[in-house]
């Protein structure tokens, strides 16, 4: 018998288990995007309770990209991040309430910008074993590893 259904959950699950932390919070970005581009979709065809389930699955995923932070590894950038996602959070809120389409654009657009910063940020790499490496490699490097410790 077809269980197409399991065999796809356990892919999903296991593409999840397997990812680098960049990975995992790249995954978190592109979630919430899309379910608030399907949220706004819902919203405006009228489908209510679809556009509450996709939006409470973009909470949900910036409450686990909030609970993940690691302060006293990213320090500054892992407050600032904090303080973005609950602004955004806040700010579906009162978008939600006041009917108000354009906050999902709004956070889109900050998740987005987000999205790409971490795509730009390569894998973190200890410069000091490393014969050869530029100053810019350094300093790229040096922050690829802050950032990736905000988490």
């Amino acid at each position: 018998m077809y269980q197409g259904g399991q065999g796809i959950q356990a892919y999903k699950q296991a593409r999840v288990t397997t990812a680098d932390p960049k990975r995992l919070v790249l995954m978190c970005y592109e979630g919430a995007i899309s379910n608030l581009k399907l949220a706004k979709e819902k919203y405006i065809s009228h489908e209510y309770e679809a556009k509450a389930k996709h939006l409470q699955k973009t909470h949900d995923i910036l409450n686990v990209l909030m609970q993940s932070l690691d302060f006293e590894k990213g320090g500054p950038i892992a407050r600032n991040l904090d303080t973005l996602y609950r602004f955004m959070s806040q700010r579906l809120i009162e978008g939600d309430l006041n009917r108000d389409p354009q906050a999902f654009d709004e956070v889109i657009t900050m998740l987005e910008e987000l999205e790409s910063a971490w795509k730009e940020i390569g894998p973190a790499r200890h410069t000091d074993a490393i014969e050869g490496s530029s100053p810019v490699q350094d300093t790229v490097s040096k922050k690829s590893a802050v950032a990736a410790g905000a988490y």
